[in-house]
């Protein structure tokens, strides 16, 4: 009930259906401006371009995930405390939003891979590559949605889950490991980068894409110096990845269900108090 509840109003909501098909398109249409043609061409890559392709479809997952998820609860934060003192449970709430939006975040990760395969902007490989591609960038949605949804629970209003939107962004692009990688980074750096989601949604796909074994048989000469500079990076199974961001995707989801018990159990206690 609570998933069709959730599903009716989002598309009854023009600024959700405008979110909704903007950002596949947006990200798409980057992709095109900034990257040429044939960069996984194993005869001639252009490593650098591959490692940027990996990190950009990273952060488009993040990116659809979180602008899915930070409107979600902020604007039902009222009905939501009315619901719960008449017996709504949080768990079943919180889980409703998943299951509205998982679904649409896997779409726009699938149409995302395919027009950029369309547009040879990634390498014509098998099913298992593509599989591989695809759990990471929605496991990669997956976290970023329970991470907006544990913003949009924390604030009070619409407006300050927008102002999250940089705050959340830039970290996340910064401590990836894409522009400084890990190994180059400054201890405190790469603490950081430990709680980025990013980096092992970037680290995933690039290891289920197998940028490793491009750089070092590639007929470019950056292959090697980029392998000197991202050390171990790729050189773990995708699998890792996916583990670790199912972990964040865990942790952030009990986070948003722990916060809105208490602002519902707070605001109970407050209204017995006006009383």
């Amino acid at each position: 009930m609570l998933t069709r509840r959730g599903t009716a109003l989002m598309l009854h909501n023009r600024l959700s259906v405008a979110v909704l098909a903007g950002s596949p398109v947006m990200i798409v249409a980057m992709f095109a401006v900034l990257f040429r043609a044939g960069a996984f061409d194993p005869a001639s890559p252009d490593p650098a371009s591959t490692a940027m392709i990996m990190f950009w479809i990273a952060f488009g997952a993040f990116f659809f995930g979180l602008t899915y998820g930070l409107l979600q609860i902020c604007t039902e934060l009222p009905v939501v405390r009315r619901e719960w003192l008449a017996g709504l449970r949080i768990g079943p709430y919180v889980a409703a939003k998943l299951t509205t939006m998982l679904p649409v975040l896997a779409v726009a990760d699938a149409l995302l891979l395919a027009v950029l395969r369309a547009l040879d902007r990634l390498p014509a490989a098998g099913w298992g590559t593509y599989a591989s591609l695809f759990a990471s960038s929605v496991l990669a949605s997956a976290a970023a949605l329970a991470l907006g949804l544990l913003a949009s629970a924390a604030v009070s209003e619409p407006g300050q889950a927008t102002l999250m939107l940089p705050l959340l962004c830039f970290p996340q692009v910064l401590f990836s490991g894409a522009f400084v990688p890990v190994p180059r980074m400054t201890a405190g750096g790469e603490a950081i980068s430990w709680a980025m989601t990013n980096r092992w949604a970037f680290e995933a796909l690039g290891s289920g894409v197998g940028l490793e074994a491009l750089w070092r048989a590639g007929g470019s000469p950056q292959g090697q110096p980029l392998l000197a500079s991202y050390g171990d990076s790729f050189g773990h199974p995708a699998g890792r990845g996916w583990v670790i961001l199912a972990g964040f995707a865990v942790v952030f989801v009990a986070l948003t269900w722990w916060v809105l018990v208490r602002k519902c159990r707070d605001g109970a206690v407050r209204s017995r108090q006006g009383r």
